[in-house]
């Protein structure tokens, strides 16, 4: 009913891969429930259809924002910021304090925080198709990091951006799509590079001035020849050449 779907809040999402065109799409929810929902999606049907099929709700006072499907199944999560009442909850994660950090969950074992992923604004995320390393935007140190998976020894790997770093992103080439937010009011920016996951080498590819038909850009895509870049605001998208 139409209340049902008001309460019905999306924000990051990931799509496991299935056979014969029916894959497994995971949505983080902001809802009645703080929680990762399950749908399966069969693409055969036109057009496609979706089916609830379970969901995980998150621990207090997770505030959940990206997902990644694992190999092996299950999911992992960022906790972004704690939901619940925290006046300068906000505050310290803009100064760089950690406050969260990324979640893993499994049937039967259900959640448990990933160690060394402690972050300062755990936003973007993304996995290697191997599932051996993560890959994180930390919004609110302005930092990016690499972290590995299911080695004995935690490595991670930091790397200074300077802006708000949103949203990361495979693109066809193998490199990272990184987009975020940069500057300071009024002078904004919408800032996307491109990060080698192997040398962390940093390429930048665009930084464009907020205007008031497009600003605050927080995730890039490339289609084709060019990049498509959304935001948290406003009723349109953003196209630059992928040549730059």
């Amino acid at each position: 009913d139409a209340a049902q779907k008001a309460s019905f809040r999306t924000h990051g999402l990931a799509i496991r891969a299935g056979r014969n065109s029916v894959h497994t799409l995971y949505a983080v929810h902001h809802g009645k429930r703080e929680s990762i929902e399950v749908f399966e999606v069969d693409a055969r049907a036109k057009p496609p259809a979706l089916t609830w099929t379970g969901c995980a709700v998150a621990p207090d006072p997770i505030g959940l924002n990206e997902v990644v499907a694992l190999p092996e199944g299950g999911f992992i999560a960022t906790d972004f910021l704690a939901r619940g009442i925290d006046a300068g909850g906000r505050g310290r994660m803009l100064a760089g304090e950690n406050n969260g950090a990324l979640w893993e969950w499994h049937t039967g074992t259900g959640w448990k925080m990933i160690p060394g992923s402690e972050a300062s604004g755990a936003n973007g995320l993304e996995i290697s198709k191997d599932g051996k390393w993560l890959y994180v935007a930390a919004w609110g140190s302005q930092n990016f990091f690499r972290l590995s998976r299911g080695q004995a020894a935690v490595k991670r790997d930091v790397i200074p951006l300077g802006f708000r770093v949103d949203n990361v992103r495979w693109a066809p080439d193998g490199s990272l799509l990184t987009a975020g937010q940069g500057g300071v009011a009024p002078a904004q920016t919408t800032n996307v590079v491109k990060i080698n996951p192997d040398t962390l080498k940093v390429q930048e590819i665009i930084r464009h001035p907020n205007t008031p038909e497009f600003g605050a850009g927080t995730v890039a895509l490339q289609v084709g020849k060019e990049i498509w870049v959304g935001s948290f605001r406003g009723d349109r998208i953003a196209v630059f050449p992928a040549a730059r």
